[in-house]
């Protein structure tokens, strides 16, 4: 599975996507719950968090099923980066309506957390058993995914996230057998969602776009797909990606200085599902990494880390992503006339920084939290993650990933410019 150049579009053209069955988007979509669900079953699991299950609109999503005939199970206690025993504790308490499908309503977690128990419900077992890659057996009971927040994709990717008592950084379950079922994504459901999660959420979005789109290009043989949940870049995957990041760039400051701004709302939740659509399939690569041992360090939101990270780890990619990038600013809606692609690199790295300051993302890694004296322990974690090191478009060695590192918590990205890498 070695890369070959990105750049290079020699050789038959090849794409991957592994996507739900249906996605239903837009305006008023949420109405539609009832007869989905009942479409796949009379019972269901909700997997929800408190501060939802209170809201007006889950009682009326609650009613929709009642009167499709889909009873209904509520598990409410949903929390931030999903502990691992509470997926065990959701589970006991569902095999009381013994469920036939599993639906997850809110943030990312509530996501991941229907996703985790519809495995344990089908297959049993305790959730270590499937971390990795294809440690699933077999389909999951389905789920029905319906986003609050516009960020993490989850409604239409092969991973779900948690954090184990027993290891220093979250833990994935990758498997294609994980995509939801069907996602529902209504606009509406993100108008209350405040601006501070609508910026860290929105540039988790963008963070997923831009390293899938500049992730390694593969050999495209038959196993490739068979072999690893996240394949690198191809012909569809750019697609989603470029459409994410357009409709990001236009709206997430919008949306995040305006929350009743519909049409805003709508393209970062679009924005966020496509470029789910995109990294589901292509992954992404040494911001997600990095991110894993600072989440654990600082105790910061993850769509934060990565997002602070983004600006640095494009400034080290660039020499490997110079038609990438121009690709970026161009869908960033920067003016390409009369500009080399290599201009165009450089004000696309400058265009995401700036957006991310102007919505409140923090410029490194010092102001994030992240102690001084635990740079070196960050880079030596980091490159341990080697499912997301091999998707980066540059090699990263230990001594880059040092200099990576340095150069997020200093806050100059010039200090990149001294190490050529491997």
């Amino acid at each position: 599975m070695e890369p070959v150049s990105k750049l290079s579009t020699a050789g038959p053209l090849f794409g991957l996507l592994r996507l739900p069955r249906t996605i239903l988007f837009g305006i008023g979509q949420r109405n539609a719950l009832g007869s989905v669900a009942a479409g796949l079953g009379r019972r269901a699991l909700i997997c929800t968090d408190s501060r939802f299950s209170a809201d007006p609109a889950f009682a009326h999503l609650l009613r929709s099923l009642e009167q499709a005939g889909v009873e209904a199970l509520v598990y409410d206690q949903v929390q931030p980066d999903i502990p691992r025993d509470t997926v065990l504790e959701c589970c006991d308490v569902a095999k009381l309506l013994r469920p036939d499908q599993v639906i997850g309503i809110g943030g990312g977690s509530c996501l991941d957390m229907a996703k985790c128990a519809a495995l344990i419900l089908a297959h049993g077992g305790r959730v270590e058993d499937y971390y990795g890659e294809f440690k699933v057996p077999g389909p999951t009971l389905p789920v029905i995914a319906m986003p609050t927040t516009a960020g993490t994709g989850s409604e239409v990717t092969p991973v779900a996230v948690l954090s184990d008592p027993d290891r220093v950084m979250k833990i994935g379950i990758s498997s294609p057998h994980l995509v939801p079922h069907i996602a529902i994504c209504d606009p509406e459901l993100t108008l209350t969602c405040p601006p501070k999660l609508t910026a860290i959420a929105g540039a988790d979005a963008m963070t997923h776009a831009i390293e899938a789109f500049t992730t390694v290009r593969r050999e495209a043989d038959a196993m490739l797909a068979q072999q690893h949940v996240f394949v690198g870049k191809s012909a569809l995957t750019d697609h989603f990606a470029l459409l994410a990041i357009r409709l990001l760039a236009r709206s997430l400051r919008r949306a995040v200085a305006d929350g009743s701004d519909t049409e805003a709302r709508a393209d970062v939740m679009m924005g966020a599902m496509a470029a789910g659509c995109a990294f589901g399939s292509a992954g992404t690569a040494a911001a997600h990494a990095i991110q894993y041992p600072i989440g654990a360090l600082t105790h910061t939101a993850h769509g934060m880390g990565v997002a602070t990270l983004l600006p640095y780890v494009m400034a080290y990619n660039r020499p490997a992503c110079i038609e990438d990038f121009a690709e970026v600013a161009r869908a960033m809606g920067i003016d390409g006339a009369g500009r080399s692609d290599a201009m165009l690199a450089d004000l696309a790295i400058d265009g995401v920084a700036q957006l991310f300051a102007d919505i409140g993302i923090p410029a490194d890694l010092a102001t994030l939290g992240l102690p001084a004296d635990q740079q070196g322990w960050a880079a030596e974690q980091a490159i341990t993650v080697a499912r997301l090191i091999k998707n980066n478009p540059r090699s990263i060695d230990l001594d880059a990933m040092k200099s990576l590192v340095g150069a997020a918590f200093a806050g100059d990205r010039q200090l990149l410019d001294t190490h050529t890498g491997a």
